[in-house]
């Protein structure tokens, strides 16, 4: 990756001043394909390995260049979901399944529809050709496999045994042998010229999804709802293996071209990489942030691909999969980001019960805070950035030293802890939480002051007036709470939202108070007598909520929000920085309210804070993205 940097370091825009750090090795993903609107449900690559087709919930059929990732034609006809396709020996053609009934037959270059064939009762679940292509088998809810005649159209045969519905079908590359797995837990083997069972093979404890033959057509892989794969001898139906590694269902299943690895895809999110001789796991990818529905390698061994109910297609370079673990340093999803007042250090909170501490210059980790029990969800420094408080799923508030991670454990609420913060002058410091209160706390000894008990749902978001008089609590049952900070009493309940209301920000002369909700507006409050002074309609989830010192704007995630003409304010010269960043779409990086940079799905972000000039990305892998632009 270096070296690509180097190579195209001319190329970098000019207004990104400290690009984000990247990983020295490529990991085996290699592009992620959106397209579609709803699952991806199968995969199949052409046989030359130029074209990859996906099938999806959303009816349609897309066909991508698998070298640009482009996508090349969209096929529609189907009225309900496509289970499955897959392409013909000589690349002519296509064939979809699909939920409502039918088995369609496409001309590839021209995306025209060759043949609608009729016959099943139940949605068809798996097609799949014979090695000559005269034949398109199909497995269907009704129970029956057909056979049909691609030339013509019709059906030859049906073959029925299956006691419930059958999930996958496969020719044996030698053309003599069919398999079908059934919802009814067993595999069966039917002569291809007879169409006579010729094995029953049993030994799943659960639904068999996906059946594939190895290239020379001596071993049978079954993948099933019981978490297993099976590998079983096509000459005699003896099992030879059992593998076992994924904690769900095991969803599809297919060979290398020669025969020496077998992929799979599970609802466990993951896609692992088996050796066949040793049945060991040659390595494990994840990148999928759902169940992966169906898995395939390329006909020439360099590519995998994957197709997932996130709605995403993924190519893999199965060349590079063994290094996926070996870069991968980081953790679980980064739940929570806080820059420090100096701005030289972010910390972030992750659901793998750590905090970081981060070098903004550097991106390099400073110091892992560990003792939470449960996922960090909020992380925020003190007004001088030597103390940070952290609230957690473990139902804790901790007070950390930043200089040394010695912490304090502030125990009282009876559930997760959504938000904390401190009071301007440092003393104080809140917590928001699940169990519905609001809590006071002393900083120097962790004493509790008061408990705040009014809000009927989950406390999102709290923060403290510039003089630490009043506090404002916002709630997910819609509402803002202002409270007297010294007697704990209710002072106002701001109504107006039409949903949760994820983040409240006083003005710096405490005048006024913005809170921001998922009914995608934000709302301004005059805070001595609780009127609505303004609303704002935004196009997105507002989280990150900050006045300009001269309440001129509001600083969001989503850029700045001019409220200067609602305000009576002259002194005001509405000076704003001459950066403006924003996250557009969870997959836009904005500057002064453009779409600049695009960001791949492993980039985006699960959360994020600005800094001046600097964007701050927490990542679901558990990485943590800088982006410097020029001021």
């Amino acid at each position: 990756m270096a070296r690509i940097r180097r190579e195209f370091e001319e190329e970098l825009p000019r207004w990104i001043h400290r690009p984000p750090e990247v990983e020295e090795a490529w990991n085996a993903e290699l592009q992620t394909l959106e397209g579609h609107s709803d699952w991806v449900r199968s995969v199949s690559f052409s046989p030359n390995s130029q074209i990859l087709a996906s099938g999806s919930t959303d009816r349609s059929i897309q066909l991508w260049n698998t070298s640009a990732g482009v996508l090349q034609q969209t096929l529609r006809g189907h009225s309900g979901s496509v289970y499955s396709i897959a392409f013909s020996p000589d690349g002519r053609f296509l064939a979809s399944g699909s939920s409502d009934e039918t088995i369609r037959l496409w001309e590839v270059v021209t995306g025209t529809l060759q043949q609608n064939l009729k016959g099943h009762t139940a949605p068809v679940r798996s097609v799949g050709f014979s090695p000559d292509g005269r034949i398109l088998a199909s497995g269907s809810m009704d129970k029956t496999l057909n056979l049909w005649d691609t030339t013509t159209g019709t059906l030859q045969r049906t073959l029925r045994g299956h006691l419930e519905a059958i999930r996958s079908v496969a020719f044996s590359p030698n053309g003599q042998l069919i398999a079908s797995g059934s919802v009814d837990e067993g595999i069966r083997l039917w002569s291809t010229t007879t169409g006579v069972l010729q094995y029953t093979l049993e030994g799943h404890s659960d639904w068999v999804l996906s059946v594939a033959f190895s290239p020379n057509s001596q071993i049978l892989a079954s993948g099933s709802v019981d978490k297993t794969i099976r590998l079983w001898d096509t000459a005699t139906g003896a099992l030879q293996r059992s593998l076992m590694g994924h904690i769900d269902s095991v969803s599809s299943i297919s060979f290398s071209p020669d025969g020496r690895l077998l992929t799979s895809g599970s609802s466990d999110e993951t896609i692992r990489v088996w050796d066949t001789v040793t049945g060991a796991i040659e390595y494990t990818l994840e990148g999928h942030s759902s169940a992966v529905l169906s898995v395939t390698f390329a006909p020439n061994g360099q590519l995998l691909a994957s197709g997932s109910t996130d709605k995403t297609v993924k190519l893999w370079d199965s060349a590079l999969g063994g290094f996926q673990q070996a870069i991968k340093d980081y953790s679980d999803s980064i739940e929570s980001i806080a820059f420090s007042p100096n701005g030289r250090l972010l910390a972030s909170g992750s659901s793998d019960k750590t905090i970081k501490l981060w070098d903004t210059t550097t991106g390099a980790i400073q110091q892992t805070l560990e003792g939470h029990s449960g996922t960090v969800l909020s992380v925020t420094f003190s007004p001088n950035g030597q103390l940070l408080v952290s609230g957690s799923d473990d139902k804790t508030v901790r007070l950390w030293e930043t200089e040394t991670g010695v912490f304090n454990t502030l125990n009282g609420h009876s559930d997760s802890v959504l938000s904390v913060t401190f009071s301007s002058n440092g003393r104080f410091l809140c917590s928001g939480s699940d169990d519905n209160t609001v809590k006071l706390w002393e900083t120097t000894t962790g004493g509790l002051q008061q408990t705040l008990t009014d809000h009927s749902y989950p406390v999102l978001s709290v923060a403290f007036s510039p003089n630490d008089r009043i506090l404002a609590s916002s709630s997910v049952d819609k509402t803002v709470r202002l409270w007297d900070t010294v007697t704990g009493v209710l002072q106002q309940t701001l109504r107006g939202h039409l949903g949760a209301v994820s983040c409240v920000a006083f003005s710096p002369d405490g005048l006024v108070l913005a809170s921001s909700s998922v009914d995608k507006t934000v709302r301004l409050w005059n805070t001595a007598q609780g009127a609505l002074v303004q609303t704002l309609k935004v196009d997105g989830m507002v989280t990150n909520l900050k006045f300009a010192q001269d309440v001129s704007y509001l600083c969001t995630n989503l850029g700045f929000l001019d409220i200067q003409s609602r305000f009576d304010n002259p002194t005001s010269n509405s000076s704003k920085p001459n950066v403006e960043i924003s996250i557009r779409e969870n997959q836009w990086v904005g500057l002064q309210g453009k779409k600049v940079l695009w960001l791949p799905t492993e980039f985006r972000p699960s959360c994020s804070a600005v800094e001046g000039n600097t964007l701050a990305l927490g990542h679901p892998s558990g990485r943590v993205s800088f982006l410097v632009f020029c001021a």
